[in-house]
């Protein structure tokens, strides 16, 4: 996909619908909370919070976290749903390749422990400044963790209607943290079931949108979802997650 084919929208009515689906699905939220939170530590920052689908397990879970997202209605959403929290570092609007990204996010350079952005970089043409951006708002020995949707052969309306550029091989992703000088801590494929739910609903049947009767059936066989994955050795996915770190600078 290129830029041509896809135009920014402060109100994006298909990727608020389909975060509205998978908020019923907390079963399947808490599995993707528990997959990241091993690397997760210190001040933490959200990039892409949504609806706080996710962000809601790590406030529960008493971690200090500062939620974004790129679009102004999502944040208004995240501070009355989260107003009041002690573990709540902040709320604020992050547009990880804004032409004047150093300047607008002064105040968070070098500023977190952790960095993680689930469903996000696929939404971004130049993904490599995306991660870029992201460095910059880690300390020294931070992890930023991402986690995108897995193999290009996959994709389909769904994507389309998310404005996904693309999707990714492990190598490609762990490809560009290298290329900007991270230390790879893990890369693994994550989520293996659901491929056939998404191929079927989204190559074959074409719908545009993840149908909440799927989300809803998915949502209650978690658990064997997370068999597969440990019986598969999380050797494919629907998702591909990369984890790494922001080496010390040398002087």
């Amino acid at each position: 996909m290129s830029k041509d084919d896809f135009s920014y929208k402060e109100i994006d009515k298909s990727g608020e619908e389909t975060l509205n689906v998978i908020a019923s699905a907390n079963n399947f939220n808490k599995w993707m909370f528990q997959t990241i939170k091993p690397f997760c530590k210190g001040h933490i920052l959200e990039i892409g919070s949504g609806l706080g689908n996710i962000s809601n397990f790590f406030i529960q879970n008493k971690y200090s976290i500062f939620l974004s997202d790129i679009r102004n209605n999502y944040c208004t959403y995240l501070e009355q749903k989260f107003q009041n929290n002690e573990n709540l570092l902040g709320i604020d609007k992050i547009n990880l390749v804004d032409k004047d990204f150093d300047e607008v996010n002064k105040k968070f350079i070098n500023k977190f422990d952790t960095v993680f952005a689930l469903n996000v970089i696929e939404h971004i043409e130049d993904d490599n400044l995306a991660i870029i951006n992201c460095k910059k708002l880690l300390k020294e020995n931070g992890n930023l963790i991402i986690l995108v949707p897995a193999y290009q052969i996959l994709y389909n309306h769904f994507d389309k209607e998310l404005f996904h550029f693309r999707r990714y091989q492990k190598t490609e992703l762990t490809k560009i943290f290298k290329k900007n000088k991270f230390t790879i801590v893990k890369s693994f494929y994550f989520n293996a079931l659901a491929i056939i739910g998404w191929f079927v609903s989204g190559k074959i049947a074409k719908n545009k949108i993840i149908p909440s009767s799927q989300m809803g059936f998915y949502n209650k066989i978690v658990f064997f979802a997370k068999i597969i994955d440990l019986i598969l050795f999380n050797k494919i996915g629907l998702s591909t997650v990369v984890v790494g770190r922001k080496n010390k600078i040398v002087k």
